[in-house]
């Protein structure tokens, strides 16, 4: 069983920057693909960023492509998301997932385990 913490989130006025971290306990962290989603009021929890298991694969959603990076450091068992540029249509509760047995995942439901979330306010 992974327990999945994330932190990070808060407040931020548009063009600034936030970096979520997210901690991992209770399993190999190192053979689990990583991701980030996000899901904002009243729509759906939709995929932004995914990392393969040694980190050489990354994927984002186009919505987030050049602005957000995800990274991990398996010998601290997190996985980061540093956004940077941030609009008020990122506002939204972000969570981390992991997901066994995968090169990367980009689908909600590739995804084993998952955080609690860190809500993220961008105003404009």
């Amino acid at each position: 069983q992974v327990q999945l913490v994330e932190s990070g989130g808060g407040l931020v006025q548009a063009g600034g920057s936030l970096r979520l971290s997210c901690a991992a306990s209770g399993g190999a962290f190192s053979s689990y693909a990583m991701g980030w989603f996000r899901q904002a009021p009243g729509k759906e929890r939709e995929f932004a960023a995914t990392i393969s298991r040694r980190g050489e694969y990354t994927y984002y959603a186009d919505s987030v492509k050049g602005r957000f990076t995800i990274s991990r450091d398996n010998a601290k068992n997190t996985v980061y998301l540093q956004m940077n540029s941030l609009k008020p249509e990122d506002t939204a509760v972000y969570y981390c997932a992991a997901a066994g047995g995968l090169l990367v995942a980009r689908k909600k439901n590739e995804y084993d385990y998952w955080g609690q979330g860190t809500q993220v306010t961008v105003s404009s």
